[in-house]
């Protein structure tokens, strides 16, 4: 049976859906079957960051509606061909959802997938809600910026329903100029949000090139790509150190 992972930020701008896309192209990569879901209705960037942009013709509200199956919705990745793609309506208010619909494709998923990742918008709102709803683990991203931990901590407190080893911090758009200027630390980050980290992610220029471009972030880059590759075998479940930054 797979498990769902929702990935989660209070605040725009931390690097979620890089992170999404990158950690499931890692995880497909490692052999696993992988689905990245876009959960934004109204602003989904995920087909861009996975190289996939405008090929879904069906989203996830048609999969819940019964409209069409939840083979016939996805769209696999040409170079990744054991990840696929479930993105999410262009809607301009919130869907009629209901927690029965979210379960029964929560169930689908896991039956068909090792791993599900869920791209939640930012903030609090119904793709969060979604998310959370049907998650089995989350994963809150977060920067070393000041607000951007306050929002995390934010988030991780509206989590306090999932048991404690189930959310995990990741720090993103790390640099030591950053850190040296800001006079902050990873430790900072984790003390702030309350959760225990899952891993590091460093500032990399790559990172734009490759979601500009549609390009997989591993072909164009070894640097954040290593720790997306990191963090997708802790998931696994293996012990891997953290990167030095």
């Amino acid at each position: 049976m797979g498990k769902i992972i929702a990935v989660v930020s209070g605040k725009g701008g931390t690097g979620k859906t890089s992170f999404t896309a990158n950690t499931g192209l890692a995880l497909a990569s490692l052999g696993q079957r992988v689905l990245c879901m876009d959960c934004d209705i109204t602003l989904r960037n995920l087909d861009l960051a996975l190289g996939l942009s405008d090929q879904a013709l069906m989203d996830f509200s048609d999969v819940l509606a019964q409209r069409c199956t939840l083979e016939q919705a996805v769209v696999t990745h040409r170079q990744y061909p054991t990840l696929d793609l479930l993105t999410a309506p262009m809607a301009d208010k919130p869907l009629p959802l209901t927690v029965r619909q979210l379960a029964a494709l929560a169930k689908e998923i896991r039956e068909r997938y090792d791993w599900c990742l869920m791209d939640a918008p930012a903030g609090l709102g119904q793709g969060f809600k979604m998310a959370a709803c049907m998650a089995d683990q989350v994963i809150v991203v977060t920067t070393t910026d000041i607000s951007a931990m306050r929002d995390a901590q934010r988030t991780a407190m509206e989590l306090s329903s999932f048991p404690a080893n189930a959310v995990h911090l990741v720090v993103g758009r790390v640099s030591r100029k950053t850190l040296r200027t800001l006079h902050t630390t990873i430790d900072d980050a984790m003390d702030a949000a309350g959760l225990p980290l899952l891993g590091v992610v460093p500032e990399d220029r790559n990172v734009p090139y490759a979601l500009n471009t549609g390009i997989p972030l591993r072909e164009c880059s070894n640097y954040a790509a290593r720790a997306y590759e990191n963090i997708a075998r802790r998931i696994m479940g293996q012990r891997i150190p953290l990167m030095r930054i």
